[in-house]
C-alpha cells in the first residue's frame, strides 16, 4: 500500500497527496512487487536494487545508486513470535525520501500517530534522522522491557520450573536478535555520517553521533543482559544437576541396602538342604536378625563413606 505524504515549513499539517512531487515522503508498508515496479519507474532505480527491501531477513546495510543512498536498518517488530526485529528500507535524495517495509512497520506508525506535527517532508536529511531516531528509542525501549522480565523471572531454585526456562532462552533469542540488528545498524550510522553520500548540518551531525551513542548503550546493555541469561541458566542446570545426582546416588544405595536382604531371603528360600531347620521355632527371627545386622554393616559403611 503506497501512501505519499508532503509538508514543507509552515504548513499547518501533514497532507496525503496523490502524486510524487519534489520535497514528499512515499511510504509504502505491505509492500509486493508491483510496488516496487512502481517506485523504479519514479526514481529511475533498477529493481533489483530495491529487490531487497522486500527480504524479511536482510541485515543493516546502506547502498549509493546514482543520486540515490539506499539505506537497509531494522527496528523492533511488534507481535511477532518468531521475528522480533523487522526490515525497513529507506531511499534517500534531494528530491523524494521513500519508506519500503515488507509488513505493517511499528516505527512509521509510531511517527504518524505521536510525531505527525513535526514531520516536514521537504527536510529529508531531518526526516531521515527522525526514523533513525525513533529506532533507536525503540530498541533502547525493548531491550530495558526484556531485562526487566529477566529479573524479576528470577527466583529461588526450589522454585523454578520448566516454564522459567522456557522464558529465558525466548528473552536470549529476543536479545540476540536486537544485538544482530543493532551493531550492524551503528555500523551504517557511523559510515553515512563519515561519507559524503549525504550532507549533514552541524546540528544533524550532532543528533547523528547522539544516534550512535544511543544504539552503543542499547547494544551494551543487550550483552550484559544475554551474559546474565547464560549465567542464570548455567547456575540452575548446575545446581539441578548436582541435586539430580544426589538423588540418584541416594537411591542407588538404598537399592544394593535392599539387595543384601533380598539376597539372603533368596538363599533360605532354595528347596534344598540348609541350616536352620523349618521345623525349628528360632529360624524365623534368626534370619532377620541376619538380614538386619548385615543391612545395618552396610548401612554404616555408606554412611562413613558419605555415599548417601
Amino acid at each position: 500500500m503506497q501512501t505519499i505524504y508532503y509538508r514543507k515549513q509552515g504548513d499547518p499539517e501533514l497532507k496525503i497527496i496523490s502524486k510524487p512531487v519534489e520535497g514528499c515522503w512515499i511510504n509504502i508498508e505491505d509492500a509486493k512487487k508491483e510496488d516496487l515496479q512502481t517506485i523504479s519507474n519514479i526514481t529511475g532505480l533498477e529493481y533489483i536494487d530495491i529487490d531487497d527491501s522486500i527480504d524479511r531477513f536482510e541485515i543493516p546495510r546502506f547502498e549509493k545508486q546514482d543520486s540515490y543512498t539506499i539505506v537497509f536498518v531494522r527496528n523492533p517488530a511488534i507481535g511477532d513470535e518468531s521475528q522480533f526485529t523487522e526490515i525497513l528500507t529507506v531511499v534517500f535524495s534531494d528530491k523524494y525520501l521513500i519508506t519500503i517495509s515488507p509488513d505493517k512497520n511499528s516505527t512509521i506508525s509510531y511517527l504518524l500517530e505521536n510525531a505527525r506535527q513535526r514531520l516536514v517532508t521537504t527536510q529529508e536529511t531531518k526526516l531521515f534522522i527522525s526514523i533513525l531516531l525513533n529506532i533507536a528509542q525503540q530498541f533502547t525501549y525493548e531491550v530495558k522491557q526484556v531485562r526487566n522480565v529477566v529479573l524479576k523471572g528470577k527466583k529461588p531454585i526450589e522454585k523454578i520450573d520448566t516454564e522459567d526456562f522456557v522464558q529465558l532462552a525466548q528473552s536470549e533469542e529476543i536479545l540476540n536478535q536486537y544485538l544482530a540488528s543493532l551493531v550492524p545498524l551503528n555500523n551504517v550510522i557511523e559510515a553515512i555520517g563519515s561519507s559524503k553520500y549525504i550532507k549533514f548540518h552541524e546540528e544533524e551531525r550532532e543528533l547523528l553521533e547522539d544516534l550512535q551513542i544511543t544504539l552503543r548503550q542499547s547494544a551494551d546493555v543487550c550483552k550484559v543482559s544475554v551474559n546474565s541469561i547464560v549465567s542464570t541458566r548455567d547456575s540452575y542446570q548446575v545446581i539441578f544437576t548436582n541435586n539430580l545426582n544426589k538423588i540418584i546416588k541416594l537411591l542407588t544405595s538404598f537399592t544394593i541396602i535392599l539387595t543384601v536382604p533380598t539376597i539372603i531371603a533368596s538363599i533360605f528360600g532354595m528347596n534344598v538342604r540348609l541350616p536352620l531347620s523349618p521345623d525349628s521355632a528360632f529360624s524365623f527371627p534368626i534370619i532377620l536378625i541376619i538380614i538386619a545386622v548385615v543391612s545395618v554393616c552396610v548401612l554404616f559403611i555408606f554412611n562413613l563413606k558419605r555415599w548417601l
